[in-house]
């Protein structure tokens, strides 16, 4: 089975667009055709963002996260990949739970990196719109 590890702006996305990309990835994944991960920071990222920006959306945010795993993020470890340190322990919470792809809208940091699980520790990572055209 598929191990999404969903990056916060993900979660920002599903909670304030319920019909885009993004909500469909979430819905399916409620239905189990995925299995759905995240960190704490993702979820903090996630959450300060709607606050500001849509504070209508932190309801649905809380309501999406019940159907995936919120794991501790992992940030006491070297990053195999060349991220900023913000980012790095997205990369190592995903790594360290064994997911399989790792779903962002970040292209600044994460796109260097994209569709390259061999440079990647095995982590297909790649965006939302992408990995439902697999």
């Amino acid at each position: 089975m598929k191990r999404l590890f969903l990056d916060a702006n993900v979660l920002f996305t599903a909670a304030h667009n319920p019909s885009g990309k993004a909500a469909l990835v979430l819905e399916l994944g409620a239905r189990g055709h995925w299995q759905m991960l995240t960190s704490t920071l993702a979820v903090e990222e996630a959450s300060r963002n709607l606050a500001v920006k849509f504070p209508s959306a932190l309801p649905r945010l809380e309501i999406l996260l019940h159907d995936m795993t919120v794991l501790p993020s992992v940030s006491d470890r070297a990053c195999p990949i060349d991220l900023p340190a913000k980012d790095r322990p997205i990369f190592l919470t995903a790594l360290r739970c064994g997911a399989t792809h790792l779903l962002t809208g970040d292209m600044r940091h994460f796109g260097p990196f994209m569709n390259d699980a061999p440079r990647t520790s095995v982590i297909r990572i790649t965006t939302v719109a992408a990995f439902l055209d697999e």
